[in-house]
């Protein structure tokens, strides 16, 4: 391969030359569904206390909803929101969180070793769902609780009116229904730290049974069957399998979920977590397949991506240690740096690059909580490093997801072996004729990329913007410095002949654009 002039030591990174990337609009993956930019909001540290919500603050509106959250929720480019959880869902009550707000009860969450005033329940969500201008996504309690509950659930939130649920909803001030669309049954109920933790088995069975009567409610909802909590898993893919033949023809979905933790300071591994993302998501369509074969279902399930970022999951336990049980204390409030905020751009394209299979996508979370959006109780907010690759790519990736197989130099590490230095992903606008690459370069030093373009003919170059960590890895966005770490333009190449050349630096998340000539 053009750039590879030895093989590594392992650890160590390849001397970095160029790569070549061919993109043709014959190869294309599946449209990049709205779905995939989402996000999570669970009742967890500072999420929704002194994040979404916060009276009294300065942005407040009457309803206690930060203005300056809304308005940065927008701005990312949000088009779903997970709720309420999350390990929070396995033991809560929906019916807590609506009526008057002086009438809820205080509530021991044992998911997170807080007290939960309810104070923002469901109706406060979907409030909040509405301007924010997101799809809510809700999720019901299979850890304490079971069919009936979600169905009441589903009840109050969907069904018109004439029934008692539906007419409490009414009472409440929502005299329309809210029409939700997106269900979870449940979450990671695989894990033994989860409340009302079940087997394969009794998930399954639970959640073929609630998906059933829930289907009857209302048949337009989607469902999302709980896969594993993570590929670590010692009952990965087995766990898959089991609850996916008691569940495939109920459910439209299967979640995956996965973190990943820079604390070892390893950035030649941290900085290929995609690789693993990309197997993750190969592994659980084989699995779904492979149910769908046994059973003789047509039909193609997908994967419902719903919970992944970067996160420092070593400082948790410390967390809930240190303290008793207190209301929406601090809790896992990363900073996160030049580095990580290129991680977070890598597993964007891997979801695109698998958008014929995966269908949604969540981030987690919102605000605070490993979140791309930072606040100060009573004082501002502002854009973690990781907030930017997710806006940009949620506003440019339209249209058709387009296969990109980059030739180019490799590196080794402990955790993925060899892996590629560039990754990248492309998406076609049929409508405007636009074309934009994502690319990211995980080389320590600037890399020549070369672009063959000639599939799509007549493309001018508009802009090249680059959100580079080889200078200052460590650095972060914080109060003082909320700007610190953004997207920087860079050089635009021109086209020659439909061929054109241009520079990725070193560490670095890019977005390239391209647009029919004279536009």
């Amino acid at each position: 391969m053009t750039g590879v002039t030895r093989r590594p030591v392992t650890g160590r990174w390849h001397p970095l030359r160029t790569a070549q990337l061919t993109i043709d609009p014959a190869f294309a993956i599946g449209p990049a569904d709205r779905r995939l930019f989402g996000s999570f909001v669970e009742h967890m540290g500072r999420c929704v206390y002194g994040g979404v919500y916060e009276p009294g603050h300065p942005s407040a509106d009457p309803r206690g909803l930060r203005g300056d959250v809304l308005e940065l929720t927008r701005e990312l480019g949000v088009s779903v929101v997970r709720y309420p959880g999350g390990n929070f869902v396995s033991g809560y009550r929906w019916e807590d969180g609506v009526g008057p707000a002086g009438d809820r009860p205080r509530r021991l969450d044992l998911a997170w070793k807080t007290i939960e005033t309810n104070a923002f329940g469901l109706d406060e969500f979907m409030t909040w769902a509405t301007a924010a201008e997101v799809e809510p996504m809700m999720a019901v309690n299979l850890g304490t609780r079971g069919v009936q509950e979600a169905c009441d659930l589903l009840e109050y939130t969907n069904h018109p009116g004439g029934t008692q649920l539906s007419d409490l909803r009414r009472k409440h001030g929502a005299e329309k229904p809210y029409g939700v669309r997106l269900w979870c049954l449940g979450n990671e109920l695989d894990g033994p730290w989860q409340v009302g933790h079940k087997t394969a088995d009794e998930y399954g069975r639970l959640a073929a049974e609630t998906a059933r009567a829930m289907k009857m409610i209302d048949p337009s909802i989607s469902l999302v069957a709980c896969g594993s909590s993570n590929r670590t898993m010692s009952t990965f893919a087995s766990w898959e399998a089991t609850v996916l033949e008691h569940t495939y023809e109920h459910v439209d979905y299967i979640s995956a979920h996965t973190y990943y933790d820079p604390s070892d300071g390893d950035r030649a591994s941290i900085l290929a977590s995609a690789v693993d993302m990309d197997n993750f998501i190969r592994e659980v369509v084989a699995t779904a397949d492979h149910v769908a074969a046994k059973q003789r279902h047509r039909r193609k399930l997908r994967i419902s991506f719903d919970e992944w970022n970067v996160w420092y999951q070593s400082r948790l336990q410390a967390d809930l240690d240190r303290r008793g049980w207190v209301e929406a204390p601090a809790l896992i409030e990363d900073d996160f740096t030049a580095v990580d905020a290129v991680v977070v751009g890598d597993l964007l394209i891997t979801l695109l690059r698998h958008a014929d299979r995966v269908g949604v996508a969540c981030q987690a979370q919102l605000a605070n909580v490993i979140a791309p959006i930072r606040t100060r109780t009573g004082g501002p907010a502002w854009r973690q490093s990781i907030f930017h690759p997710f806006a940009l790519t949620a506003r440019h990736a339209r249209g058709t997801v387009l296969r990109t197989e980059p030739v180019g130099p490799t590196y080794v590490t402990k955790r993925y072996g060899e892996v590629p230095v560039l990754d990248t992903v492309a998406v076609h606008d049929e409508e405007t004729g636009e074309l934009t690459v994502f690319a990211v370069n995980r080389g320590n030093t600037d890399l020549e990329l070369h672009l063959d373009l000639r599939g799509l003919a007549g493309l001018s170059a508009s802009s090249h913007v680059s959100l580079a960590a080889g200078d200052d890895p460590t650095a972060t966005n914080t109060e003082a410095e909320p700007e610190r770490v953004t997207p920087r333009p860079q050089p635009t190449p021109t086209i020659d002949g439909g061929r054109c050349s241009l520079r990725l630096p070193a560490v670095s998340w890019n977005v390239l654009r391209f647009s029919p000539a004279g536009r």
